[in-house]
């Protein structure tokens, strides 16, 4: 969504690492450039110009002018700003004194305020809650249906007594939903008011009749980030109609230039609290400014990608799992296979990558990923007998012919793998005896030191009389020195304390001026 942005923002900043300090016509350039960078992701006229300004008062302060690193300083400025037009904090949901706790949505028709529905029920369940879902958009044909789907793929209990497709008032619905909730012991209440292709009076009408009905404790506006300056519109629309405690940003995963998003909090007021990133109910999670600041200015997502693995992995299997990587010898492919799998629920590879720090120039090798090859490399695995994953040493060439037509692979490409497995198995098992780092555990054993140690040989100072005395056997009678040599004048004896390297002949030591 941000990618156009983002590869501005950071060619901006680059060109600014090469400056020990920061004149005010670098200050002017930058600005511009960032004035041009945020116009072009569609952001509002008003949040860029405001945004704008402060950027220029900070970076002309003291802040700046004193910093070590001045550019650095500006990047973090941007940085600050972006989290304050983003909402400064994470907001999260009010929940009311007395259960039910009672949602609303609103938005124009086709949002995806039905399918948000479903996500945000899904994501309270997860936490503990048990949401009901209330099919209060009677107008549009099949929503009611679409919500009970939806519903059932979340686990979450669905209202709905009325079919929908222009019958019922939802009003009612609405009111006698918060019964059903009580009665059922549901301790949030989550209503999917209707939609219209425009804004109208009739929507706003029946919107604010159903907020009156219910005294919801949130209103949450659900905007498509990818409709552009229209978000802004509408929602200063429904902000004026119906009024709206929070805003719901879906669609992130899309393509456009999503500026709208950074221009409907400054706008309305209402903070961004949730974010819906991709099809899936999975594909949802709270609005933090400050990491989606940091993933504009390519600064990654450290803390998102740790909250996804600690909700994939679990503590025990993956402590039993990294007890095997350690050892190398005990990772299988059954292993290999589990591990991929945990990965593979956490998100779209690509997804998790773009996380990392930095990866905004990588991003065309990043999009060429195909999740698919993952599938494939299960297909081959699951394509294996259990003592051929335990050991894959035993596959010859008749086992790799039947484990490639059973996977729909070519032989060459089930090699490839058990080749690139044996690779992984080295790997970890140098790895895992440290490959002589220090401070690494599990480093060589002494043996291994001792020969190092014996072979690259003690170093030799610079000074030649320095070199004369280190270098000598510990026992005279291991080398004699020849008379007139380096030891010749110590009588063949070294001084006490001084130990040389077994078999070192001084005779072949010669000082400057020596031929």
């Amino acid at each position: 969504m941000f990618e156009t942005l983002s590869d501005r923002l950071t060619s901006v900043f680059s060109s600014l690492r090469s400056k020990g300090r920061l004149s005010d016509a670098d200050i002017d350039a930058t600005t511009r450039e960032i004035r041009i960078a945020l116009l072009e992701a569609d952001v509002a006229l008003p949040v860029v110009k405001a945004f704008v300004a402060q950027v220029k008062e900070r970076a002309r302060g003291a802040e700046v002018s004193q910093a070590l690193n001045p550019a650095q300083q500006v990047v973090k400025i941007v940085n600050d700003e972006l989290i304050a037009i983003l909402g400064g904090e994470t907001r999260r949901l009010r929940f009311a004194k007395t259960p039910p706790t009672v949602i609303m949505l609103a938005g124009l028709q086709g949002s995806g305020k039905t399918t948000l529905a479903g996500k945000l029920a899904k994501w309270l369940r997860e936490q503990g809650h048990t949401p009901l879902l209330v099919a209060a958009d009677l107008q549009r044909p099949n929503a009611v249906q679409q919500l009970q789907v939806v519903g059932e793929r979340a686990q979450v209990a669905v209202y709905a007594p009325e079919p929908g497709n222009g019958v019922g008032d939802p009003i009612e619905v609405a009111r006698r939903s918060v019964d059903e909730a009580k009665r059922l012991q549901h301790d949030i209440v989550i209503i999917d008011t209707a939609g219209r292709l425009g804004i109208d009076q009739e929507m706003m009408k029946q919107a604010a009749d159903i907020r009156d009905a219910v005294s919801p404790d949130e209103v949450l506006f659900v905007v498509d980030a990818m409709i552009g300056q229209d978000a802004v519109t509408t929602a200063q629309a429904f902000m004026d109609g119906v009024g709206f405690d929070g805003v719901v940003l879906t669609k992130l995963d899309g393509d456009a230039r999503g500026g709208a998003a950074l221009s409907v909090r400054h706008i309305t007021g209402r903070p961004i609290m949730f974010a819906s990133m991709g099809e899936k109910l999975e594909d949802f999670d709270a609005f933090h400014p400050d990491r989606m600041a940091s993933r504009i200015l390519d600064m990654g997502d450290i803390l998102t990608l740790i909250e996804q693995a600690q909700k994939t992995f679990d503590e025990e299997q993956a402590a039993k799992m990294a007890g095997k990587l350690t050892s190398g010898e005990n990772f299988t492919l059954e292993d290999f296979l589990e591990q991929m799998m945990m990965v593979q629920k956490m998100g779209p590879i690509k997804n998790l990558l773009g996380m990392m720090p930095g990866m905004g120039q990588m991003r065309d090798q990043i999009n060429s990923i195909d999740d698919r090859d993952l599938d494939r490399i299960a297909a081959i695995i699951r394509s294996m007998t259990p003592g051929e994953r335990q050991d894959p040493k035993i596959i010859n060439g008749s086992r790799r012919a039947r484990i490639a037509a059973g996977s729909g692979v070519s032989v060459t490409a089930v090699s490839n793998l058990v080749t690139r497995f044996f690779e992984a198995q080295k790997m970890m098992k140098r790895v895992a005896g440290g490959m002589g780092i220090p401070g690494m555990p599990g480093g060589r054993g002494k043996a291994a030191k001792a020969q190092k140690k014996a072979k690259k040989g003690r170093r030799v100072s610079g000074d030649p009389r320095k070199a004369a005395l280190g270098k000598a056997p510990a026992d005279a009678s291991a080398a004699e020195p020849k008379k007139g040599g380096v030891l010749g004048n110590l009588g063949g004896k070294l001084p006490p304390g001084v130990e040389l390297p077994p078999g070192f002949d001084p005779s072949k030591l010669r000082l400057p001026g020596q031929k």
